[in-house]
């Protein structure tokens, strides 16, 4: 399941909304300002949208990070700068908002987590939300992906996926059971973050729950799970 916008879109309405988009992204180039704690801060409004971007400017792969928010930052604005203000009965603005959370594990930090959460509206019946994270192993300056997380050859969704179900039903009250079918496909675990006593996972809307759930977190103790190869 795939919400960004952007994916969408063709690469020459990119260029044509955001010429500067195919140069690597930085705080800068992507009109924000670096503010306390290294954050940067991307404000952008319109006739027709609004713009809210916070994300960390320190983060050792930015290239990595800010070229994820491009994409779907212009994405976002092609296609709200081609609706016409007030068009098909909309009195509100297009809207996209990116927050951030982050975590760490070690003394001293060992590893390093973001998480971006985008909300976005395009005037649709209900907006999206999604998450997207990034992980580094501090020492080796390399990703830390669900791929490399565990041990070579282990199983680990195995134990994963039943303290998941059972964090999100706690969370809901939905009782809706997660078919193992997709419990167990970890195409839907890459959005993680590594904190000392534990491992997070986020999951977009509708990606493990019914989407009236909205985005969702499970957060597992890592002592209840394999040892993790960081």
């Amino acid at each position: 399941m795939r919400f960004p916008i952007a994916a969408a879109m063709p690469a020459c309405a990119v260029l044509l909304a955001w010429p500067a988009a195919a140069a690597p992204a930085s705080c800068a180039g992507l009109g924000g300002t670096v503010e306390a704690g290294q954050m940067c801060h991307v404000r952008s409004s319109s006739p027709t949208y609004m713009l809210n971007m916070t994300f960390p400017a320190d983060y050792p792969d930015e290239r990595a990070l800010t070229d994820y928010i491009a994409q779907n930052r212009d994405g976002f604005v092609s296609v709200a700068q081609g609706v016409a203000p007030g068009s098909g009965g909309r009195d509100q603005l297009y809207q996209m908002d990116v927050t951030t959370e982050q975590h760490s594990s070690g003394s001293p930090p060992r590893t390093r987590s973001v998480v971006l959460k985008f909300f976005q509206d395009l005037g649709g019946a209900h907006p999206s939300n999604w998450y997207k994270a990034f992980n580094v192993n501090l020492g080796t300056r390399q990703p830390i992906t669900f791929d490399n997380l565990f041990a070579p050859g282990s199983t680990p969704l195995d134990n994963i996926f039943p303290l998941v179900q059972r964090d999100l039903e706690r969370q809901t009250a939905l009782g809706t059971a997660i078919q193992s079918s997709t419990g167990l496909d970890a195409s839907h675990y890459q959005n993680f973050a590594i904190t000392d006593d534990q491992l997070i996972f986020y999951f977009a809307q509708g990606e493990m729950l019914p989407a009236v759930a909205g985005p969702v977190q499970a957060q597992l103790p890592r002592n209840a799970i394999p040892p993790l190869a960081v």
